[in-house]
């Protein structure tokens, strides 16, 4: 997956170094089961946070209905 940085820093709160660091941001598709006859059907779009300061990284679902 290709990704580009036009520049403009992101910045979150991080629960590790305790205040707003710069952050990259990605979204990803991840399989949710463990059972390879249902890897297929449980692929779901997750939003990925990592702070440049201290590495932490953060995964939330998109679509929690």
């Amino acid at each position: 997956m290709a990704t580009t940085n036009d520049g403009v820093d992101m910045t979150e709160s991080c629960v590790v170094c305790e205040r707003e660091t710069p952050h990259d941001i990605r979204l990803e598709i991840q399989t949710e089961s463990s059972k390879p006859e249902n890897a297929e059907f449980s692929r779901e779009p997750y939003r990925v946070s990592e702070c440049q300061v201290c590495g932490e990284t953060t995964s939330t679902r998109m679509n929690n209905a």
